[in-house]
């Protein structure tokens, strides 16, 4: 499967601390690593990534409005925010393209505030508990949802 497009990847509060920050539950790569491996995986079906990562909520959503423009799919990891903020949520919700959620760690399986996400009424599709390879089977969904769509993901 040949597409094109790119793929806006967003990692919020404290995803910098990746590799640092409780190693056991949250794997030793750095962010820096796995957003390698997510360009070398949507490399292979021919898209690009991007990557921004911040610790405020405001530049997740001024991203989510520039990729409206400029990406055919968001990958968000919004940490801790995905439980909290209704804005991104709003943000997201106008993004036309695929959305698919990722978190390291399994949200159901810990803290009860944990178990909701304000995301998941407006993305495709929530990977969640493996880790850093749920970056690369968010991409791998990604490529799916934009083949199923019609094999291109151009946008014009």
């Amino acid at each position: 499967m040949s597409l094109t497009g790119e793929i806006l990847v967003l990692s919020g509060p404290n995803l910098d601390l990746l590799g640092e920050r409780d190693p056991a539950l949250y794997g030793t790569q750095t962010l820096a690593q796995v957003i390698e491996r997510v360009g070398a995986r949507a490399a292979r079906y021919g898209l690009s990534t991007r990557h921004l990562q911040s610790n405020a909520e405001s530049d997740l959503i001024v991203a989510v409005h520039e990729a409206r423009q400029a990406s055919v799919a968001i990958i968000v990891n919004a940490g801790a925010l995905t439980h909290t903020s209704w804005a991104l949520t709003d943000a997201l919700e106008l993004f036309a393209g695929v959305k698919v959620e990722v978190h390291l760690s399994n949200p159901a399986a810990r803290e009860p505030f944990r178990h909701l996400s304000t995301l998941a009424r407006v993305v495709d599709g929530t990977v969640a508990g493996f880790g850093a390879l749920g970056y690369e089977l968010a991409v791998d969904a990604v490529a799916s949802l934009l083949g199923a769509a019609g094999g291109s993901a151009r946008l014009d």
